[in-house]
């Protein structure tokens, strides 16, 4: 047959001729693979499937580009990739310098009411220069007629790999009612319910919720526990927040890496009010560089 005449590769296949259909669908099971998911690199046989499968991981379907890629497995393609990803970041950084809002005086007025309203509550809100992922993402708000703050907030769920993301959580409303939709087993959605089953599955008393203690060096993080019991306002108080709130549910029974300021037998619960007060000097709405 002329060169001409040969047919294409199908989509179904893998670099050096292999066939994807050698892998089963990684979701129903039942069918050969005709896809792959750039981002979690899961196998899928259909359209159907692959929408099956992003619902259940939460997956996006768009390759990481800052994953990390091992020196054995560095080819041309992932430094041309990162190269190109510079490049984005360059363009992105520069638009947004340039953009009229960043430099609007009512974008500052509203930055400086949202600390100054923290403040008044006890808690030091910090806020990242623009162009920052979680400076774009917070849509936290303080409403004056109800005197209180609707919070952008993340829950992360470390033993299923699952985070989520809510917005406009009032401040007085309780830990334990923001997650009874994750991980009560009455009254959770059945999707997120089997997704984090480990947690449905356990004891309330076996829940921890945790929250990373800021400007701390990269070799002495820590992370306050905090009262499901009690409004997120109030867990809050006395805590420095950048951004929003970003809060880690942990199991006792189960094995992590995240140590608690006081349980660790190395330094005393109190100095978290040491690191607080440590903020003072900083410049507000600057972060303090704790390499």
């Amino acid at each position: 047959m002329a060169e001409q005449d040969r047919p294409r590769d199908a989509p179904g296949r893998a670099a050096g001729g292999g066939k994807m259909s050698l892998h089963r669908c990684e979701t129903c099971s039942k069918e050969e693979a005709k896809y792959r998911c750039p981002r979690c690199m899961k196998y899928s046989c259909s359209l159907l499937c692959v929408k099956k499968h992003k619902l259940a991981l939460s997956c996006n379907g768009v390759r990481n580009k800052t994953a990390f890629v091992s020196v054995n497995e560095f080819t041309d393609l992932n430094l041309l990739s990162d190269y190109r990803f510079l490049e984005d970041v360059g363009r992105t950084a520069d638009a947004a310098a340039r953009h009229c809002i960043v430099h609007s005086p009512a974008t500052k007025r509203l930055l400086y009411f949202l600390r100054n309203k923290a403040r008044g509550c006890n808690i030091e809100l910090k806020t990242l220069p623009v162009g920052f992922t979680k400076r774009r993402e917070n849509s936290t708000t303080f409403n004056s007629m109800e005197n209180k703050f609707y919070w952008h907030l993340k829950l992360i769920f470390p033993h299923c790999h699952a985070e989520y993301t809510l917005k406009g959580v009032p401040d007085d409303k309780t830990l334990a009612d923001i997650l009874k939709p994750y991980i009560d087993p009455v009254e959770s959605d059945p999707v997120v319910c089997q997704r984090l089953k480990i947690y449905t599955a356990s004891p309330q008393s076996d829940v921890r919720i945790l929250m990373k203690i800021e400007n701390r060096s990269r070799n002495s993080v820590r992370y306050n526990e905090l009262d499901a019991s009690r409004s997120l306002l109030d867990n809050l108080k006395g805590k420095v927040i950048i951004e929003y709130p970003t809060l880690f549910v942990v199991l006792k029974t189960l094995k992590n890496d995240m140590v608690v300021l006081g349980q660790d037998g190395s330094e005393p619960a109190e100095n978290s009010d040491s690191e607080n007060s440590s903020l003072s000097s900083v410049e507000e709405g600057e972060i303090q560089d704790s390499s």
